[in-house]
C-alpha cells in the first residue's frame, strides 16, 4: 500500500488511494471458492453457511480498508529531548502471500526535535500501515518512513512482534511461533546508547 502524507501545517493527511469494491462479486467468489473446496454454502443440512461467503467478503473488506487520519503535531515548546515510547499498540494485518492473518504488537518510539506528535497518531500510524496484504518486513518499514518523513525527528525505531497464521496454522504448523522485525533510524540506529535504551524499553535488549 503506497500511502500520501500531505502536509498541513501543524498536521498532515496520511491517505491511501480508496480501493474499488464489489462485495457482491466477491461474495459470489467465496461461494465458488467454498464449492470448489467441497463446501457448499446453499446445503440444506446446514443453513448456517448460507450467508457465509457474504460475512468472508466484508470480513476481508474490513480487514483491507485502510482509515486515513491527521496526523497531528505540535511544538516542542519544552525542549524535550528524551525517547518518546508507545509499546504494545496491538496489531493486525493480512499475509500478501496467503491472505491468512499475521496478529501482534508494536512498539513505535522517536526522538523529538523542533516537533512532537499526538500519541494516539502513533497507533493510527501502525494500523493505517497494516490495513493491506502485507509482508511484516515492509509494514515495519513503512511505519518507520512515515514518522521519520512528517516528524522529521532526531530519531525513529519500530518493532513489531507477530504470529502469522500462514505459518501457525498451515505449512510448518509451528503454533506459538513469533516474528520480530525492526527498523530504526537516525541517532536509534546510529547512535549506541540511544539504540540499546530503545531496545531495552521494547525488551529486546542483551540477555
Amino acid at each position: 500500500m503506497t500511502a500520501t502524507i500531505s502536509s498541513l501545517g501543524d498536521r498532515a493527511r496520511v491517505s491511501s488511494p480508496g480501493p474499488v469494491r464489489d462485495l457482491r462479486a466477491a461474495t459470489e467468489a467465496a461461494a465458488a471458492m467454498m464449492r470448489a473446496l467441497g463446501i457448499d454454502p446453499d446445503d440444506p443440512r446446514n443453513p448456517d453457511l448460507a450467508r457465509t461467503p457474504q460475512r468472508l467478503a466484508l470480513a476481508y473488506a474490513d480487514l483491507l480498508t485502510p482509515v486515513d487520519f491527521d496526523m497531528t503535531t505540535f511544538d516542542n515548546v519544552e525542549e524535550y529531548d528524551e525517547m518518546v515510547i508507545v509499546r504494545d499498540i496491538p496489531m493486525q494485518s493480512v499475509c500478501e502471500h496467503h491472505l491468512l492473518p499475521f496478529v501482534g504488537r508494536a512498539h513505535v518510539a522517536y526522538l523529538p526535535a523542533a516537533r512532537i506528535v499526538g500519541l494516539s497518531k502513533l497507533a493510527r500510524v501502525v494500523a493505517h500501515y497494516a490495513s493491506a496484504p502485507q509482508t511484516q518486513e515492509r509494514l515495519t518499514t513503512q511505519i518507520a518512513s512515515a514518522l521519520d518523513e512528517h516528524l522529521r525527528p532526531r530519531g525513529v525505531g519500530v518493532v513489531i512482534e507477530a504470529e502469522h497464521t500462514c505459518m501457525t496454522l498451515r505449512g510448518a504448523k509451528a503454533p506459538g511461533a513469533t516474528t520480530t522485525t525492526s527498523s530504526l533510524r537516525g541517532l536509534v540506529k546510529e547512535n549506541a546508547s540511544s539504540r540499546a535504551e530503545f531496545l531495552a524499553l521494547v525488551g529486546r535488549g542483551e540477555r
